[in-house]
């Protein structure tokens, strides 16, 4: 588990796994540039059992809040094979929840993690050319643009641009650092 000043990583626990489903299958509390893949139950359980979905390249940590209410996801996964580091995807399960912090705090703690634990040496994070409030996010957080993917991701039944950031190590505060700044 990791403390912010707002929120908490951490990973799934058995007992999060039927809220998980439940949040993740609102599809009237999605937002506009969420994928709209469903959940299979089945498989989710049977993937946490496995893995309790963390390995080397792929893992999922709650957001919560710090009454450990679920807030929302982050994670990390080889977007592609023969590209350093790892891509950070993000969500906010909620209407209500979104716009206030909690996701510009989980990426910047979540991104000093990786690097603290990964010999790697830049992570990105991909969006659509029209989700603002997420490029605004990896903005605050230090990410830099590098380029649109155009007509990347098929989606609702059209195809969208994504825009793709990155940040480099070595433009990362340290976790300790990070964590002693927000515990003050």
């Amino acid at each position: 588990m990791i403390k912010g000043k707002r929120i908490i990583l951490r990973t799934f626990r058995i007992s999060d796994l039927d809220e998980y489903i439940r949040l993740d299958s609102d599809v009237s509390e999605r937002g506009d540039y969420d994928a709209f893949f469903l959940l299979s139950e089945h498989g989710f359980k049977r993937d946490f059992n496995e893995s309790g979905f963390w390995k080397e390249d792929f893992g999922m940590m709650l957001i919560t809040d710090m009454n450990d209410r679920i807030l929302g996801l982050i994670s990390f996964f080889k977007g592609l094979k023969y590209a350093e580091g790892y891509e950070i995807g993000y969500k906010i399960f909620r209407k209500e929840d979104r716009g206030k912090g909690y996701m510009s705090e989980a990426l910047k703690i979540f991104t000093s993690f990786m690097f603290a634990n990964r010999p790697i040496g830049r992570m990105t994070v991909s969006m659509f050319t029209e989700n603002i409030p997420s490029r605004k996010i990896a903005e605050k957080c230090g990410y830099v643009h590098e380029g649109v993917l155009r007509k990347a991701v098929f989606c609702r039944g059209k195809f969208f641009d994504l825009n793709v950031f990155s940040i480099l190590r070595e433009e990362v505060t340290p976790l300790q650092e990070l964590l002693a700044a927000t515990n003050v």
